[in-house]
């Protein structure tokens, strides 16, 4: 075993209250894959800053390699004295770093590198911090919630990048997907302490239950011993009682581990409000259109809506889901086409701006709308405060203002109070941002076992697969072009079939090419013989696949360079795009020729 580039040991940090990290402990290893896991305000980002040396424990002991290089993913990047977004991420490489490396970044994380940073979107700032911080490709990447508000394209392609980096990681991110596949070990971080499994993500929530289980138990002996020292205690004779201090003394040990003791942090219990039932149809769209400007986001598209649906929208950012979304549930007008809304709707919305909320508001009044404190759950006159405990939030933050709330407390904040209001349609924009994964098992059951209908845009394909009956995504997913197909099923559902939808494209194509084909077998006694632009191509075509072969062979030359791609990277890229296109035109020659060998054959008996 390596020994560790960097060791937080018996970490102690506490801000006034409860301790936040009270012995806590992260050991990074070169080439580890860390998942560091946790509930919302269990220390995470807390542990990620004192491994990047950004805050200090008040306790412990922390190692870092003299050597190795650390780089950590901020939230809110600061781009003070910065004019593009290139010269800000080529600021984070170190002497002897790439700068090509930074325009590898930028351009597959869709930027340029000449936007003016004090421009950017939320998006588009982290981003700009992923290209700053993956860059000089350090010893050690800390990760905070790198996956928030990346595209599914996006986000795939980083999983490939972290794959094959050599950094070692560690990543914090709700994304069930993403952790499944980058991750080879996971650090659970649990009221204030830490434990390792050297397994990734995928076998995390077992182990979890496991250690979660073996914990109640020993708590359950643990009070079994304490009545049976108590029952000594009583009915043991005294002189017996006053001999045997130390085993009073354990007593009392075992008493005050008893009292102490922390258990899990509760989950989230809430159901949604029961409302009058829609009609069976909910939304009807028919040929529906938008456009801003010349570009077209939605071309002609229809679809019905049925009550019970729980549809998705998917696609690169930019592509239109909001529009569209907003369009089906009668935001915006449609440039042409209809949109009909079915009876009796009661619509509840999630934005992925939580612009519904004000941050001076207080949580209580939030939750009410100002009308005291009480609030009306499925007919039931509910205290705010312990229909607050339901979403974990305690009685004392009811008069906390909304700003001093994290971003998974707000979105499980505007979680309560849609939930306390009847609803039979419920439209959720990115409604996994920020949630932790316990309160997205929640919200996926909810989902999953809502009555009426909902319409989400998510980026999360695991919750994707969990909750929806069909997925709306563009008909051309690299280059959208305001065309959307409906798939049935999930994400995964949505992969298979688009990708069988391509594979009889290529045959109805190669069928289209077969006419002459057909018509020559079917009369083969008057007319033996090919036709003569079948005969020219079954002649030329090897002399083609030669040719093609040869332009593939001298780009494979010229790219077995193993510095090509430092030196040039739009060179590299060029000559792999053209080496894409060379290999499919060749597949394409190879199956006409093969088809129309076997045609000859066929007719020359």
């Amino acid at each position: 075993m390596a020994p560790p580039i960097l060791k937080l040991d018996d970490i102690f940090l506490s801000f006034g209250g409860a301790p936040l990290l009270a012995g806590a402990g992260l050991q990074i290893e070169p080439g580890d894959k860390i998942c560091l896991v946790g509930r919302n305000g269990s220390g995470k980002s807390t542990l990620l800053k004192i491994a990047a040396g950004l805050v200090e424990a008040q306790s412990g002991e922390v190692f870092r390699h003299p050597s190795s290089t650390v780089r950590y993913l901020e939230q809110a990047p600061d781009f003070a004295g910065f004019n593009t977004v290139q010269a800000y991420a080529e600021a984070g490489l170190g002497p002897g770093d790439d700068p090509y490396r930074v325009t590898y970044l930028l351009s597959h994380l869709g930027l340029s590198g000449d936007e003016d940073p004090r421009m950017l979107s939320g998006g588009e700032s982290r981003r700009a911090a992923l290209a700053r911080v993956m860059a000089p490709e350090p010893d050690i990447l800390l990760l905070d919630e790198p996956t928030n508000h990346l595209d599914l394209p996006t986000i795939e392609w980083l999983e490939g990048e972290l794959q094959k980096t050599r950094s070692a990681l560690v990543l914090i991110s709700h994304d069930r997907r993403f952790l499944e596949k980058v991750s080879t070990a996971t650090v659970w971080l649990d009221r204030g302490t830490s434990r390792r499994l050297d397994r990734g993500f995928a076998h995390f929530e077992a182990w979890r239950d496991q250690v979660l289980e073996a914990e109640e138990l020993e708590q359950h002996k643990l009070g079994k011993s304490i009545e049976r020292e108590e029952h000594w205690l009583r009915y043991g004779v005294t002189a017996r009682r006053k001999r045997n201090m130390r085993r009073l003394g354990e007593l009392q040990t075992m008493r005050s581990n008893y009292r102490g003791h922390k258990g899990p942090q509760g989950t989230v219990q809430a159901t949604v409000s029961d409302a009058q039932e829609s009609g069976k149809l909910v939304i009807e769209a028919d040929k529906i259109t938008k456009s801003f400007g010349e570009r077209a986001i939605v071309t002609p598209f229809s679809i019905r809506v049925h009550r019970g649906d729980c549809i998705g929208l998917v696609g690169p950012n930019g592509a239109g889901k909001t529009t569209l979304l907003k369009m089906l549930t009668g935001q915006l007008s449609p440039d042409s086409g209809i949109v009909k809304l079915g009876t009796n709707l009661e619509i509840a919305t999630l934005d992925q701006k939580r612009e519904d909320l004000d941050p001076e508001d207080t949580l209580a009044n939030y939750l009410t709308d100002g009308r005291g404190e009480n609030l009306l759950v499925n007919g039931e006159q509910r205290h705010v405060t312990g229909y607050m405990k339901e979403f974990l939030f305690q009685p004392e933050q009811a008069r906390t203002p909304i700003r001093n709330l994290s971003g998974g407390e707000r979105a499980r904040l505007m979680l309560a109070r849609i939930l306390s209001r009847p609803t039979n349609l419920l439209i959720l924009d990115e409604p996994t941002n920020d949630l932790d994964i316990e309160t997205l098992d929640l919200l996926q059951e909810i989902v999953a076992g809502f009555p009426g209908t909902v319409i989400l845009v998510s980026h999360d394909r695991d919750f994707l697969d969990r909750t929806v009956t069909s997925t709306i995504a563009p008909a051309v997913p690299d280059a959208p072009d305001g065309r959307w197909i409906e798939y049935a099923g999930g994400y995964s559902d949505m992969l298979v079939q688009r990708k069988g939808a391509l594979e009889e494209r290529k045959r109805a194509g190669k069928a289209a090419e077969k006419p002459k084909t057909q018509q020559a077998t079917a009369s083969a006694s008057a007319k033996v013989k090919l036709s003569f632009k079948q005969k020219f191509a079954l002649e030329n075509l090897p002399k083609e696949m030669a040719k093609t072969e040869a332009e593939i062979a001298k780009r494979e030359q010229v790219m077995a360079d193993p510095n090509l791609f430092t030196r040039d990277p739009a060179a590299f890229n060029r000559l792999a795009g053209e080496m894409e296109k060379l290999r499919a035109s060749l597949t394409d020659m190879e199956e006409e020729w093969l088809e129309l060998e076997m045609l000859r054959e066929e007719l020359e008996g």
